[in-house]
């Protein structure tokens, strides 16, 4: 990508436009250690937490590739997001193990108490996003809720909301 490619202002927004200072790095890091269209992906999640429209559409063109294979890829991996996530990634495993022993009574219970509603992933003050997936691959400790990587085992309802609590209380801190 040529300098003036390159879009050269603050990360903010300035005349309605995202900036892509950070962008920029990642995408030269990626390609330098000759890495796919995935690893830059996964690198510009890690970064906004979530895959912009707008980001794709310029990795698309720096990469010279067609917006559409950029969105293909996107959009087919379930570990990509174009919806903003929160802070803390709280997971609930709904593997058969994990639902038999009540994971979703936990999902439900963080759902009551942070006022998530039916297809809302994320509480309104972005500190919190919750998912659920097939299973996380630790049966022998269903049920299961990962938060931020660390996995929690046999957690019950209270539990659940208790590990969420004690992220806000710290956050407040």
């Amino acid at each position: 990508m040529s300098t003036e490619q390159q879009i050269q202002v603050s990360p903010s927004r300035r005349n309605g436009q995202r900036q892509f200072f950070r962008l920029n790095e990642i995408i030269a890091e990626q390609t330098a250690a000759n890495r796919s269209l995935i690893a830059i992906l996964q690198a510009v999640q890690e970064e906004y937490r979530y895959l912009p429209e707008e980001v794709l559409t310029y990795i698309a063109t720096a990469l010279n590739l067609s917006p559409a294979t950029v969105f293909g890829v996107a959009t087919f991996f379930a570990q990509f997001s174009l919806e903003p996530k929160g802070r803390h990634l709280v997971t609930i495993c709904d593997g058969t193990a994990c639902h038999v022993k009540g994971s979703m009574s936990a999902y439900d219970a963080i759902c009551r108490k942070y006022d998530l509603k039916e297809g809302q992933l994320t509480t309104p003050d972005m500190l919190f996003t919750l998912e659920t997936v097939a299973c996380v691959g630790a049966c022998g400790l269903a049920p299961v809720m990962i938060v931020n990587g660390k996995t929690h085992g046999q957690i019950n309802p209270e539990a659940a909301v208790a590990i969420v609590d004690k992220l806000r209380e710290e956050e407040e801190k």
